[in-house]
């Protein structure tokens, strides 16, 4: 029995699977809440493989592969140096995943190893979605454009809305949105990605557990030009504490907390509906790239295990034809509308893992 090795390395934490290639099974997997190059991380890896046959390949998931990495990649001396070049697009997740990678290849030095850019499905963006209102000096000197990010998750919810559809994926016009600890909203306009809500880095867009999403750039430049941030401060306020956890006042990010707490805690409700408004706004900006819309996917953890959530961002749709009335729980992938909704609305649970190891073997 062959398998792959997944490895989705996140700034602090680690989720590696064993993927059966042929029944595209998970058979064992791994996962800590500590840097993925830790010793517990180790630890967490060595057990995960001492009882491992026949590994034929590990897949890495990496979340920007810059310029030159714009599909999964076999590693090599060239795609190694493409992706430390992209180590300050996303400074969170690149050099740990890259320092995970050398220690994988230390224990595995006799597999092929796979680098899986999460914002390959995003590679041929039509041009008027990549390309940002800036100087063109400024943009053609320090290669300045959208790249977009989940493509795991986007890729992998795309395929199982076809199937539930009984569609093919390459004939879909879809809107999809993922929402977990990142999120970001994506258009598909017969099975490519037209527009996303990240850009540059995935920052930009809607707010996230943590992550502000997209805020003013005047505001920015006025905390940093009259003294009141530093740099360092702005930027781990950014990354660390706005979002959901900025907008209920240090309560959560996650939002299974805020709606438990949201009847009796006005700062966590607020959190939701701001959070939800976001996204509506998001989903409706990215129909524009479409000419019609097939259905509107959920997935991520958020997406796929909260119903209140979905329910509070379709309650705003209904100008694109999106039902208010969804399932609360499905249970298993599938559709959460009625029957004969004008745009069927779906949930993907997110299976990174499995999509990590069709790209492995793809690339190999």
């Amino acid at each position: 029995m062959s398998s792959v090795l997944t490895v989705n390395a996140g700034s602090n934490s680690l989720k590696a699977h064993l993927v059966d290639t042929g029944r595209e099974e998970v058979l064992d997997s791994a996962e800590v809440e500590q840097p993925p190059d830790s010793d517990e991380a180790r630890t967490a890896l060595d057990a995960l493989l001492s009882g491992a046959q026949d590994v034929v390949a590990v897949g890495h998931r990496l979340v920007h592969g810059g310029p030159d990495l714009r599909a999964p990649t076999l590693v090599d001396d060239d795609a190694l140096d493409a992706a430390r070049r992209a180590e300050d697009l996303a400074p969170l997740h690149v050099p740990p995943a890259l320092r995970l990678l050398d220690v994988l290849r230390e224990r595995l030095p006799d597999v092929p190893h796979v680098l899986c850019p999460d914002t390959a499905f995003h590679a041929e963006l039509p041009e008027v979605a990549v390309t940002y209102p800036l100087p063109a000096a400024w943009r053609e000197r320090h290669g300045l454009r959208r790249y977009g990010f989940h493509g795991l998750s986007y890729r992998w919810a795309l395929n199982r809305t076809a199937e539930l559809l009984d569609r093919p994926a390459g004939g879909l016009s879809v809107l999809l949105t993922h929402l977990g600890g990142g999120c970001s909203v994506c258009a598909v306009r017969d099975g490519r990605s037209v527009d996303t809500s990240m850009g540059f880095t995935p920052l930009e867009g809607v707010p996230m557990s943590k992550r502000s999403g997209s805020v003013d750039p005047g505001l920015l430049l006025w905390l940093l030009r009259g003294g009141h941030l530093d740099l360092d401060t702005l930027e781990h306020g950014l990354n660390h504490e706005s979002g959901l956890l900025g907008l209920s006042g240090g309560r959560s990010g996650d939002t299974r907390d805020l709606v438990a707490a949201a009847d009796r805690d006005p700062a966590a409700a607020l959190a939701l509906r701001v959070f939800a408004h976001r996204v509506r706004r998001e989903i409706a900006a990215a129909a524009t790239s479409l000419d019609r819309i097939d259905a509107l996917v959920f997935t991520g953890e958020i997406g796929w295990d909260q119903p209140e959530v979905r329910a509070d961002v379709v309650a705003g749709l209904s100008l694109l034809g999106v039902p208010q009335d969804l399932t609360p729980d499905p249970g298993a992938d599938g559709l959460v509308s009625p029957p004969g909704a004008a745009v069927p609305v779906l949930v993907v649970r997110p299976r990174e893992e499995l999509q990590l190891c069709r790209d492995t073997l793809t690339a190999l």
